[in-house]
């Protein structure tokens, strides 16, 4: 019985700077978009990997980094328990770090570059693409929830400055359920961007929970949404991935499903 990893190369590395990450792409030969992933708050767990093997075999070259790697208690990390709150200015030092480690491939079209951020690293591939240019930036039920936009010691730079210094297009996904992320925070980042004129393909996803993509959590997994979430992010890069994709032009894109009685307030957490 084959599996998804037989047809991919799959190899760990550590970054100049002593990040762990590994690198996932097509065993066929040839040149291949990179993109960067990003874990959720638990650190690089197995979700993460399977989400690296799932883009992989569609044709990119995947860098999937332990960005969190300076936490003293990775395993507890893993498990839920402490957290790492990485700041904007270390996320852009480490996604570079992550580059630079792709640049070494020779199967990696470095003139095709993405990052996506999960949760809590949701954020951090706008901030990337405000600083560094970037094909996209994907973002995952993270970036807009209130805490996000005003400043502090982690993130010296409103979001609506780091939008406005946006020059890629951006690939959102939500969930209607989501207990951190609001409706209204959705529609907010979503005016920005239109305001900032930033082209974006956004989508919120019926009865889905934060972190509903991730199949390691049975209480927070939704199978036809995660689908429709992944079809939809792999549709976008494939897009927007294109040799000649025209990003002079502006493209909103904004499909939404939610109940007529949608109360934010009784959206809970799920595990």
């Amino acid at each position: 019985m084959t599996s998804i990893a037989d047809n991919l190369d799959i190899t760990e590395h550590t970054c100049a700077n002593g990040m762990p990450a590994w690198i996932t792409k097509p065993k066929a030969p040839g040149k291949y978009p990179v993109i960067v992933f990003m874990h959720e708050r638990y650190g690089l767990v197995k979700h993460t990997l399977d989400l690296s093997q799932r883009c992989a075999v569609d044709g990119f070259l995947v860098v999937t980094p332990s960005f969190f790697f300076k936490h003293p208690d990775l395993p507890n990390l893993n498990l839920g328990d402490g957290r790492y709150d990485m700041t904007d200015p270390e996320s852009v030092e480490l996604i570079d770090a992550a580059f630079a480690l792709a640049s070494k491939d020779p199967s990696a079209d470095m003139s095709r570059i993405a990052v996506a951020g999960y949760c809590q690293t949701g954020r951090h591939p706008l901030v990337y693409a405000s600083q560094r240019k970037l094909t996209a930036a994907v973002v995952w039920y993270g970036a807009c929830s209130e805490r996000e936009w005003g400043t502090n010691e982690r993130q010296p730079k409103k979001l609506v400055d780091v939008i406005a210094a946006l020059d890629c297009p951006v690939f959102g996904a939500f969930g209607e359920a989501d207990h951190i992320i609001s409706l209204n925070d959705v529609r907010r980042f979503r005016d920005t961007l239109e305001s900032a004129n930033k082209t974006y393909d956004m989508h919120i996803y019926p009865g889905a929970p934060h972190g509903w993509l991730n199949d390691t959590m049975p209480g927070r997994y939704r199978a036809p949404q995660a689908n429709a979430g992944w079809a939809d992010q792999q549709n976008f890069l494939k897009k927007v991935m294109t040799p000649g994709f025209e990003n002079s032009r502006i493209t909103w894109t904004f499909a939404s499903e939610s109940g007529r009685n949608y109360d934010f307030s009784k959206n809970v957490r799920m595990e």
